[in-house]
């Protein structure tokens, strides 16, 4: 009986490979390759990173396109039904996205893996350049507790955030380790090459005073040798007194400070108009990549904010 079943045995496994070499030809690729891992960020920036490091095998989607206000935006019906199929959401935390938390909730998808790119980054503490004010307004003093949360301005930052979006990666992926670390090494000696750049262009200059539009930029003034001199709104979403604004021009005339960074993101005409009254310059920069042309991605985006601002602050 046995003898009899051999025939029909071989028969069968050429069949089968038959079958197994037809489905080669038939079935496209990727759906052959292993499926690709599915990415909500709450930052722009952030799905670029996440794309830097993951390339073909990661799929990536930003909630933000780079035109609204990081700290005030509203989730659409859309974002909710992404972050229910996405298996990592990334954010920057640190109290920046504070409409994150409720749509996580909402979307109770339980298997999602949420990393916080800020923590093991030492936050800067909000604070406000002293000025001559017998009222100070406070209502911002708990608006970030944990301190300012606009890391990713320092490049030495973006490296730290880099690294725990690629551990993460790994985790989901281990085999594709090697492509991974690859990755994220090539786009440091980026980021490293972008830094050396700026930092000799800034030389250059000698008087780094301005005024911001709100408190994104100490980080950025740290790496880079700015001072912020004070910052015309003390909250996002409120509007600054006009006892702050005749402060604050006070201190631009007193201290001949030349510039007044702007933001997209955010109300032009109150910063505007501190400038038509002090003579200062008005630059527009964006904390966030795509508000500007030009800033499509990181790397773009800083090197045009440095560009700009040591353009309006060489002597003339």
């Amino acid at each position: 009986m046995e003898n009899k079943l051999k025939p029909f045995k071989k028969m069968q496994l050429r069949f089968s490979k038959y079958i197994f070499f037809i489905l080669l030809l038939i079935i496209p690729a990727n759906a052959i390759a292993s499926e690709k891992i599915k990415i909500v960020t709450s930052l722009p920036l952030l799905k670029e990173f996440a794309e830097r490091v993951g390339g073909e095998r990661v799929e990536v989607k930003s909630l933000l396109t780079g035109f609204e206000s990081e700290h005030s935006y509203t989730p659409k019906p859309g974002d909710l039904l992404s972050v229910v199929e996405a298996k990592v959401f990334i954010q920057i935390g640190a109290g920046l996205e504070v409409w994150v938390d409720s749509l996580v909730r909402n979307a109770g998808n339980k298997r999602l893996i949420i990393v916080t790119t800020s923590e093991g980054i030492p936050l800067l503490k909000e604070t406000e350049p002293a000025q001559n004010n017998d009222n100070p307004d406070t209502s911002d003093r708990d608006k970030h507790k944990l301190g300012n949360p606009h890391i990713w301005l320092d490049p030495e930052n973006t490296k730290i955030m880099l690294k725990r979006i690629t551990d993460t990666i790994i985790k989901l992926d281990s085999e594709g380790k090697e492509y991974y670390l690859g990755n994220q090494a090539a786009y440091i000696r980026e980021i490293d090459n972008m830094q050396k750049l700026l930092s000799r262009e800034i030389k250059q200059i000698k008087d780094r005073k301005i005024i911001t539009h709100h408190q994104a930029w100490p980080y950025f003034a740290r790496r880079f040798g700015f001072t912020i001199a004070g910052n015309i709104i003390r909250q996002v979403g409120s509007e600054p007194s006009a006892r702050h604004l005749a402060d604050l021009a006070g201190i631009i005339k007193k201290e001949k400070i030349k510039v007044i960074v702007s933001e997209p993101q955010l109300n032009q005409k109150i910063p505007k108009a501190l400038a038509e009254d002090t003579g200062a310059r008005l630059v527009t920069l964006t904390p966030i990549p795509g508000a500007i042309p030009g800033t499509e991605d990181y790397l773009s985006m800083m090197k045009y904010n440095v560009h700009q601002l040591v353009e309006a602050l060489q002597d003339r």
